[in-house]
């Protein structure tokens, strides 16, 4: 399928999550898992099958007041990344109503295999309507972590509430070896540096390490890349990036720098 084609295709769901800047970026996936973008494009495709629960989905957060995503604005990305990384287990910090979990989880029930790992601290909305100087990732009234996740996804969900730098050790320890990790909690340069830090003995080569609202976490992103010596990949203009962990074949083809080299530096 050309891939022109199938964005007219993914339309359907984009327009069923009711936000189009969820449309599919297949470059962004396609540097982070090192795949052909025939390969991604592939990925993709599957999520049509879910386009009946995505529109639920939707249902249930304007029903909650909520007529907008609060959250991560690449969720068919995440569901792509889980269908080419194949990984047992995924591990994210932020949740709220559940957008982002439940492309993971219906990323791994494609798959018939992981756990998602999620953690949480739950903020309730104040009052009847949400306010402007409250986060709009607050819950409604009535409303618990991840109340727009289908019940059909919940068996593979181990879910957290509390906060990351309690709860955090113990997830990563449960989850084991981390195939794919994503940050979208707290975002401070020092919760970020915390968590990365916490799931890095985790992660296994190849995973891919995610961050959003990378603009207020200042170099934080910036230098666990570096200690891994591998580029920084970001989602088009946004403040959602991404790493790949390096895999032996990533280490010996990446370029030796001579001691000739580094003496000009």
């Amino acid at each position: 399928m050309a891939p022109g084609i199938a964005r007219d295709r993914w339309k359907a769901v984009v327009t069923a999550l009711g936000d189009r800047r969820a449309a599919p970026n297949l470059r962004w996936v396609a540097q982070l898992t090192g795949r052909s973008e025939p390969e991604v494009t592939r990925a993709f495709d599957g999520i049509l099958r879910h386009r009946a629960a995505i529109a639920e989905i939707r249902r249930s957060h304007v029903e909650g007041g909520r007529d907008f995503y609060a959250q991560i604005q690449a969720p068919l990305d995440l569901y792509a990344l889980v269908r080419l990384i194949r990984p047992d287990a995924v591990v994210e910090t932020g949740v709220s109503s559940g957008v982002s979990s439940s492309h993971f989880l219906f990323g791994l029930q494609d798959n018939r295999r992981g756990r998602l790992y999620s953690v949480d601290l739950p903020t309730p909305q104040q009052g009847d309507e949400l306010q402007a100087n409250e986060s709009p990732v607050s819950l409604p009234p009535g409303r618990k972590t991840g109340w727009a996740v289908p019940d059909g996804l919940r068996e593979r969900w181990d879910l957290s509430l509390g906060p990351s730098q309690e709860l955090l050790p113990a997830v990563a320890d449960r989850a084991g070896t981390i195939g794919l990790f994503l940050h979208d909690s707290l975002h401070t340069p020092r919760h970020l540096t915390f968590e990365l830090e916490t799931v890095r003995p985790h992660l296994l080569p190849g995973a891919v390490v995610l961050a959003d609202n990378t603009e207020w976490t200042g170099q934080a992103f910036d230098r666990f890349a570096r200690s891994l010596g591998v580029p920084i990949v970001r989602r088009g203009r946004s403040g959602l990036v991404g790493v790949r962990i390096p895999t032996e074949a990533m280490r010996a083809s990446a370029p030796r720098r001579t001691s000739r080299s580094r003496s000009k530096r």
